[in-house]
């Protein structure tokens, strides 16, 4: 018998997956084995975490207690698998090295926000790391953005090219420093240094009097392109009404809303009402952007940030370069992303300085490389729950579990706002937002994403899952991949992803309400209600068809829907019922061309779409008659119906037309908003009772079904007004319902709907 089995030691091996790398998990593993007298060794390795620990009986109940109990802030522990080997005697508890080879776990850690110790060091003129813009520990810093492989160690890193200094080393090798084993630890004197350029790529500045000089471009109104945690921004002076017009011009973006970043909580709340809900969203260590409703006292900020908008969209520092900025710079300043209309976030300095050229003024870049393109994520608060409208850094890529494995799949999501998803097993790792498919630069961002989730997270796909609609770039990807493929449906798809992210059991009713997405039948579907059962899915009913004059252009024309919906009403006499909102819009030509599309319906297909009712509605109250942006029309409907408060309790009748599908009839509800436009009833109080009326009308169908679970899923629904008048009248009523909070309700949701396609019986899957 040995000398250990004498001495009653035990030994066991617990690997732990989840989110344990990149965390201080192995520091905090050494130190409380230490604590408890415990010998053997923590290491990385790609499935996770796996520790050695020997000792007495009791010792060993208390760690793996504590070990859940008392991990890092930052750390997710999984699954702690726990198994008994013989006990060899040893005295001592180690760091051992990293383990590279084995199966991965899907497992890596979203990019981290500074802790309050780093900031501490960063604003502490006594302190060695004074104003380094890249301070960072075992509780903070940069993770997937500089990562290159797994398991999670310098060498696999971007900073593999930044050795460690004497002082730095010391840290790392002192149990007692929050720098033991911090794998981005780095320092003035070894890590990564700003700079200056100009426009034209000259180098003006290092370290602090780049950032000193960075501070007063801003001053003088220019534009600053910065290298952020995940790629480039573009900042301006959000006071300056000139500099945000330049910055507008520049970037082709006229109306749609820009971000901003606030040095702190505190100057958030001047700007904003900030909840308790929001103020957790802001101070997380996500750092993302959210949506809060602007305060009559912001008159501080040019008019042109949000025009036509209740809310502003803020975000704190998310990197200590942004800290020393918005310090720096002390007051609010323009935070948007650094690209050019519809093409991705640039992520190198040399990639920006020629495609933001003629854009930004100067650039605040580092030679720390950003591996991973991440944008700001953007984030709102929808009946006291977070509601999900881009997910990227502070998020990606922690996994989605699904209630059953999968062999090796990829999605390839939509076409707008697209996300791409990879699952090995029972976990969804999605992407980050990649932005619409419209431009080259986008189709090359797509591809290289999908091809790094499987290297990153498991094993090359055995299968390939996209939209049905035949024309998207990511389905024609797709195809060329040579694997075995499954079309989703489009609205399917968005049920299926809330259904996964909730573990959501059929059957259910799901209301998938969006813009535009090919259906089963071949025709454009919006506004759906799918019943979704074991033995298959169902379409129930569905909005009346609304015709778009001249096709794929109404989408982005409010007043083509708008004039639709009056011929749907008037026919012949259309001319003589436009209400005044709208009469001066048309040039005669154009709309008698119109007319003459709608009366004879060529090139006017017709659509169940819920979004083109939010535009015919926007339009015909004379809140937006054209748009530059996706939602811009629904945006401002919206943004009315808020400022009436809480309604007068009127709705509008949206009666059902039996048949199959059922169909929702619209018609009577812009009969009679058009008919108290004309008496003269506000904008504002009409856009709320059209959100109302849609609400009821949701309701009545669901309740028309035996069901008690409604789910609500597609881009109408990140219209905060909409989803909480849908979810008090259902719950009201006794249902239960749910909606995509982690993950967007959009297309950005796609690629997990059809991720999780895969997990479902083929039955479920088929149209009956």
């Amino acid at each position: 018998m040995s000398v250990a089995a004498e001495a009653g030691r035990q030994r066991r091996r617990l690997t732990l997956s989840g989110l344990v790398q990149g965390v201080g998990m192995r520091p905090f593993v050494y130190r409380l084995a230490r604590e408890l007298d415990l010998a053997g060794r923590v290491s990385n390795g790609p499935e996770g975490v796996i520790i050695e620990a020997e000792g007495d009986a009791s010792a060993l109940a208390a760690f793996e207690i504590r070990l859940k109990r008392e991990c890092p802030p930052q750390a997710d522990i999984v699954d702690c698998s726990v198994e008994s080997v013989p006990a060899v005697g040893e005295r001592n508890f180690r760091v051992a090295a990293s383990r590279a080879d084995g199966a991965v776990a899907p497992f890596a850690l979203p990019d981290l926000a500074p802790c309050p110790d780093c900031l501490r060091e960063l604003f502490d003129p006594g302190d060695r790391r004074f104003r380094y813009p890249f301070v960072s520990c075992t509780h903070c810093g940069p993770r997937y953005s500089i990562l290159d492989a797994l398991p999670f160690d310098r060498e696999r890193t971007a900073m593999a090219g930044f050795p460690l200094c004497a002082e730095c080393i010391e840290e790392y090798r002192d149990p007692s420093d929050r720098r033991f084993h911090a794998q981005t630890t780095c320092c003035p004197n070894c890590g990564p240094t700003l700079a200056l350029w100009d426009a034209a790529g000259r180098t003006l500045a290092h370290g602090d009097e780049a950032m000193l000089q960075a501070v007063e471009r801003l001053r003088q109104g220019q534009v600053l392109a910065l290298q952020g945690v995940g790629g480039f921004q573009l900042l301006v002076d959000a006071a300056d009404e000139k500099a945000v017009q330049r910055l507008r011009e520049r970037k082709h973006r006229p109306h749609k809303p820009l971000a901003l970043m606030v040095a702190d909580l505190a100057a958030a709340r001047e700007l904003c009402d900030v909840t308790d809900a929001e103020t957790r969203l802001l101070t997380s260590s996500a750092a993302p952007i959210v949506l809060l409703r602007r305060r009559d006292a912001s008159g501080s900020i040019a008019s042109g940030i949000a025009p036509g908008q209740n809310h502003l969209g803020l975000m704190l520092p998310a990197s200590p370069v942004h800290h020393l900025l918005a310090r720096d710079f002390g007051a609010p300043l323009v935070c948007t992303s650094g690209n050019r209309g519809n093409e991705p976030i640039c992520i190198a300095p040399e990639e920006a300085q020629q495609r933001l050229a003629g854009i930004a003024d100067g650039f605040l870049v580092h030679d720390r490389p950003i591996r991973q393109p991440l944008d700001d994520s953007v984030l709102r608060i929808a009946d006291g729950k977070p509601l999900m409208l881009r997910r990227a850094r502070g998020y990606v890529p922690r996994p989605v579990t699904l209630d059953a494995d999968t062999p090796p799949i990829l999605a390839a999501g939509g076409h707008l706002k697209n996300t791409v998803a990879y699952a090995d097993g029972g976990r969804v790792i999605l992407s980050q937002h990649l932005g619409d498919l419209d431009t080259a630069e986008s189709l090359d961002r797509h591809r290289a994403t999908a091809g790094l989730l499987p290297c990153l997270f498991g094993r090359p796909p055995r299968s390939v899952a996209c939209d049905l609609h035949p024309d998207y770039a990511a389905g024609r990807w797709a195809e060329a991949a040579g694997l075995p493929l499954r079309r989703v449906p489009h609205h399917l798809a968005h049920a299926l992803a809330c259904m996964a992210e909730h573990s959501l059991k059929p059957p259910l009713l799901a209301v998938t309400w969006d813009g535009l997405g090919l259906g089963e039948d071949g025709t454009l579907w919006g506004g759906e209600f799918l019943r979704i059962a074991p033995d298959g899915h169902r379409r129930i009913a569905g909005l009346l068809p609304l015709c778009l004059p001249g096709g794929e252009r109404a989408i982005k024309d409010p007043r083509r829907s708008a004039l639709s919906v009056l011929y749907a009403l008037h026919g012949e006499q259309t001319p003589d019922y436009l209400p005044a909102t709208l009469e001066p819009r048309f040039k005669p030509a154009d709309l008698t061309a119109l007319l003459r599309l709608l009366q004879t319906g060529t090139r006017s297909p017709g659509c169940s779409s819920a979004g083109r009712l939010f535009d015919a509605a926007a339009s015909l109250l004379g809140l937006c008659q054209d748009v530059s942006f996706e939602g811009q029309a629904a945006m401002a409907l919206e943004a009315s119906a808020e400022q009436s408060g809480e309604g007068d309790g009127t709705t509008y009748p949206m009666p059902v037309i039996d048949g199959e599908p059922k169909r929702l009839d619209w018609r009577p509800l812009f009969r009679a908003l058009l008919d108290d436009h004309a008496a003269g009833v506000p904008a504002a109080v009409l856009a709320f009772r059209f959100h109302a009326s849609l609400a009821a009308a949701i309701t009545d169908v669901a309740l028309a079904e035996p069901i008690s679970t409604v789910a609500l899923a597609g881009g109408c629904f990140q219209n905060r007004l909409l989803l909480e008048l849908c979810a008090e009248r259902l719950r009201n009523a006794g249902l239960r319902v749910y909606w995509p909070e982690q993950i967007p309700p959009n297309d950005g949701g796609l690629a997990l709907g059809q991720i999780a396609a895969a997990t479902f019986s083929e039955e479920l899957l088929t149209c009956v």
